[in-house]
């Protein structure tokens, strides 16, 4: 008896994804196929939870723009239909304006800056994929935050992504100008 694999997940639309997941965690939409995540687990939770801090911190005093967290869904390709869910993200007011109310749904506008946090399950790969969608969809920075190397590797379109260690200080300029933080404040 030969094993036989399993058949894929049927393609959804962007509609039909987004009216039965909207509000899911946990959930992709990648080419069209649903794809369910692994629970990360609690440090997961808190690398999340202290990168919206520290972007926030930053950003709510000087009145620059959002800051959402918790799988917010972006749309990153629109055919085959793609929707991924980002750890913490940072839209200015200059992309979403102040005035403008934030969705209930899903983003179709990129956001300036989107953060993801290594799951245990997650591979390089995978991530690297995930970046690349970001960028190609028009976010200008993606920081990937490794909490087991407590490193941020920092993405941008068309250039080498840059490593920063424990000990290092982050800027992102083209997103945040003047916002400085050691990376060791993402793990805190």
């Amino acid at each position: 008896m030969t094993a036989t694999a399993a058949p894929p997940e049927p393609t959804v639309s962007a509609e039909e994804f987004l009216s039965r997941f909207g509000d899911e965690k946990g959930v992709e939409l990648v080419e069209g196929r649903i794809v369910r995540l692994p629970k990360p687990g609690a440090k997961h939770a808190e690398v999340v939870f202290q990168s919206g801090l520290v972007i926030s911190n930053f950003t709510k005093p000087h009145s620059l723009g959002r800051v959402l967290a918790g799988d917010a869904f972006i749309r990153t390709i629109v055919e085959p239909p793609s929707y991924r869910g980002a750890d913490v993200c940072y839209l200015s007011h200059e992309r979403w304006p102040k005035d403008r109310v934030t969705p209930g749904g899903a983003l179709e506008t990129p956001p300036d800056l989107v953060i993801e946090v290594k799951s245990p399950f997650d591979r390089w790969g995978n991530i690297q994929i995930k970046v690349g969608e970001y960028l190609n969809a028009g976010v200008t920075v993606v920081i990937v935050l490794d909490p087991e190397t407590e490193s941020a590797s920092v993405h941008r379109q068309d250039e080498l992504h840059q490593l920063a260690h424990n000990g290092d200080e982050l800027t992102i300029p083209d997103v945040l100008p003047g916002f400085t933080v050691p990376v060791k404040s993402f793990f805190a």
